[in-house]
Order: C-alpha cells, then structure tokens, then sequence
C-alpha cells in the first residue's frame, strides 16, 4: 500500500527498537511562550523518557543497591551531621537578634565561621526540627549531587545527551563511596550546592547578560569559589566576571543591611582568626599548607608555604586559561579549564577540608570522558593512559587514606615521610591533575603544529557557536 512500509520493515524496524530498549512515546514539546517553571520541570522528565529503557533499569538498580548499602554504613558508623547544626545555629542567631560570632554548638564548641550572607541563607534550617532537618539535608544532597553529576556532563559534553540520565542516576547512587561526597553527607555540608552554582554558571552561554550571578553568590557564602571569576577575567569574560564582582557586592550590601555589626566584625577580624576555623596541620585540611605544616612537623608552616601556594595560584591560573585558550585544539578544554581552577582554589586555600573537594565528581567525569574516548579509538593506535589516569584518580578519591594513618592531635606532626602521600593524597592528586593538563594542552597544540603559548591579550576563543551561543571550537 503506498505510503506504508512493507510488513518485513516494519518487523525489522520494531526489532531494533525492542533490542535497544527504546520504544515508547516522545513527550511533545512544550510550547516556547510556556512558563519557565513548566520548561524546568518538563526537561529532566523528557530526558528520562528518551534514555534506553534497559540502560535506565541496570543504573537504577545499582544506584538503588549502592544507596542501600550507604544508608546501612551510615547507621552503623553514626553521623552527626555536626555542621548542619552549626548551620541550624548560625540561623537560629539571625532570626533572633543574638549575637552570630559569639556562638558555639556542639561538644566540639564550633563557631560560625561563614560571612553573615550566608548565615541569613540558613534561616530556614531553624523551621524543622532537628531528626526531620537531618533527612532533609541527606537528601537535598544527594539530589544535589545529581545535579552537580548533570551539570559535569554538560561541561565536559560526554555522554551522549540520551546517556546522560543514565550517567546522573549512577552518579548519584555511587558517588556516595567518593570520600569528600561522603564525608559531606555525613557533616551535612554545603559544598555540593557551591559546585553547583558554580557548574550552572560555567555552563550557561557565554551570551547570557547574567553569567556570573551563580559564582558571585557562591562568593558571597563562601569566599574561595571568587577565584571562578579571575578564570572569567583571564579568559576574556569580562562582563561575567563583572557580573560576578556585582553579584559578591550584593551579598554583602544585604549582610551589612541585615547584619550591620556582624558584617563589620567578620570582614574587620573574624576573616583573619584562623583559629575559629581549625588547626592547619591535621590530617582534615588537605590544602598545600597542611602538607606543609605536616612535612616540616610545624604547626605553621610560615613563610614557606605562602609562597608554594602563591607559586600554585600563578601556575594553576595559567594552565586553566592555557587549556581555555586552546579550544581549537583541546577536546573540553573549558572543563580542564574550569577543573584546574577548582584544583588551585583548593590546593592555595589555607584550609580545604576532605570534604571541600567535592570537585572530585566533575574530575572524575572529565577524565571518563577522556578514557572513553581513548577506548573508542581504533586498537591499532589506543592507548591505556587516560584510562590508568582515571582508575587512580577514583582509587585516590576512594581511599578514605588520611583517615588510615595515626592522626589524633599531636600524631598529625610526627608522620615519617612513608605516612605524608596518604596523609595528604588530595593535593598530591590534584599537583598531578594539574600536571596532566599542562602535558595534555601541550602535546595538542603541538599535533596541531601550533605555538604553546596563545597570544598575550585575552580574547574570544577561535570557534564556531552552537545554537545556544556557547563557543563550540572546531572539529570537537
């Protein structure tokens, strides 16, 4: 019958469907002139419906088994989810008039230690009570690990766009085991919505009048994510970095509004008492002044270490620009890009606890794309490095191995150097990670027969743009 496929079409054409697990219904598109709440909501609800079936059922289940097992763990280890509380009191003290910097919770005597924004920002953890508040934040972290898990995708541009459900599902039930997505579950810690703010401004157009806003917040909660926006600057952005310079302004226009005499008494001399955040040498902060209070066995490090992390901040800026700036060249370099920030930012810290390094998940990301690119290529010329890079990398974030060596008070000073790797493993990884970026930069710009360095003045990158506006560099 004319305009009907014959009947052997038809059973092939079903036969394949059947065997990718794809049949079903597309969703229709919502309308352009629709709300934008609607678009959100209907997004993720599409990109479920268009994943494989099958693919979607194996990730559920193993996300489902590892969250099982997590919550198993967790009752037997206990969690105290001791930051949350300070969280809870930094609120309580806002919404009460007390005095935000004067107060101590928990039997550890915890102080607030975050700029009054951010405290305001905790206000509603006050509303529930405390058992209820727990599920709450163990859940919208886990969520906010998804999230963080979709936005990498979207960064690094792997998997394909039907996979990505899949990747995010995985991400969420296994990312758990990753010890600083742990150990901020456990904590009941903010740094999973920072990452997140972080990743949703990096991967909006760059056309976007408001690209910057999410970074200036994450600012204005928490003073290291501002180094994102000398990545916007160095790379030519500078309306975003503008946009993020405002956006920190604003948040403390509101604190000192809200919170005039704490504001004065947080950027006056709470900001530089290093002793209401924790002691610099014990195994916790894994920041390159650590390492160093524990290798010299000082408890300050001096001079010395101020100068390897103003060294680091030079030399991590110039690789993420570096990898920025040759986009022609390098697959994803916005990722290495954005990725080697996140790594100075961390190692240059005076203190980045374990669970600060929850960048780990979009590293991670980066370097599976990396490995499934070099496993896709053909077996004459494929090579294994990407994928060693990237087992380590897990192993490394896995390991849980600063909290296997002696590390009780004054044990964190007196570790010989056989103890020093795993009592520090995140900056040695993130040393490395930086490393593989320069050597990766370097070796594609030299295929492409190009000069290693790119020209002095910042500009826009050379490519072509997709629909959206972003730059997409050719032949990616």
């Amino acid at each position: 019958m004319a305009g009907r496929p014959t009947g052997g079409m038809e059973r092939a054409v079903t036969a394949v469907q059947q065997d990718q697990g794809t049949v079903r219904v597309a969703p229709g598109p919502v309308p352009s002139d629709a709300p934008a709440w609607r678009r959100w909501v209907d997004a993720p609800i599409r990109a479920v419906r268009e994943a494989p079936r099958q693919q979607m059922r194996k990730a559920a289940l193993v996300a489902l088994g590892s969250l099982f097992i997590y919550a198993i763990v967790r009752h037997f280890i206990g969690t105290s989810m001791v930051d949350m509380m300070v969280y809870r009191a930094e609120g309580a003290a806002v919404a009460n008039g007390h005095d935000l910097y004067a107060l101590r919770v928990t039997q550890w005597n915890l102080p607030a230690t975050y700029p009054p924004f951010a405290a305001m920002l905790f206000v509603p953890t006050t509303w529930l009570p405390v058992p209820l508040l727990r599920m709450a934040v163990t859940a919208g972290n886990i969520g906010l690990l998804a999230l963080t898990a979709l936005l990498a995708f979207r960064l690094v541009g792997w998997p394909r766009r039907e996979l990505r459900p899949v990747g995010v599902v995985l991400v969420a039930g296994l990312g758990v085991w990753l010890e600083p997505v742990f150990t901020t579950l456990r904590y009941g810690q903010i740094n999973l919505i920072l990452v997140c703010l972080v990743l949703w401004d990096l991967t909006t157009p760059d056309s976007r009048k408001w690209k910057g806003v999410g970074i200036g917040i994450a600012a204005g909660m928490k003073l290291t994510p501002g180094l994102f926006a000398v990545y916007l600057l160095l790379t030519g952005r500078v309306r975003a970095a503008f946009v993020a310079g405002f956006a920190f302004l604003a948040s403390f226009a509101i604190g000192a509004a809200v919170l005039p005499g704490a504001t004065w008494g947080f950027w006056t001399k709470y900001l530089y008492d290093s002793s209401r955040v924790g002691a610099t040498y014990i195994v916790d902060n894994q920041s390159l002044r650590g390492v160093a209070a524990r290798f010299l066995h000082l408890a300050d490090p001096g001079t010395a270490a101020t100068v390897a992390a103003g060294l680091i901040a030079v030399a991590g800026l110039a690789i993420a620009t570096w990898s920025y700036r040759s986009d022609r060249w390098l697959p994803r370099a916005e990722a290495w890009g954005v990725c080697c920030t996140a790594v100075t930012a961390l190692l240059i810290s005076p203190i980045s606890w374990t669970h600060h390094w929850v960048w780990c998940v979009p590293i991670v990301i980066l370097l599976a794309a990396e490995a499934d690119h070099e496993r896709s290529r053909p077996v004459a010329v494929r090579r294994r490095r990407w994928r060693v890079i990237y087992r380590l990398t897990v192993v490394g974030f896995c390991s849980f191995s600063m909290w296997l060596v002696p590390h009780k008070g004054v044990t964190n000073l007196q570790m010989n150097l056989f103890k020093q790797v795993p009592a520090g493993m995140y900056p040695w990884i993130g040393l490395c990670f930086l490393l593989v970026a320069a050597l990766r930069v370097r070796s594609r710009r030299q295929a492409a027969g190009q000069p290693l360095l790119p020209p002095l003045v910042p500009g826009q990158r050379v490519g072509s743009a997709d629909e959206a506006g972003r730059r997409v560099p050719a032949g990616r």
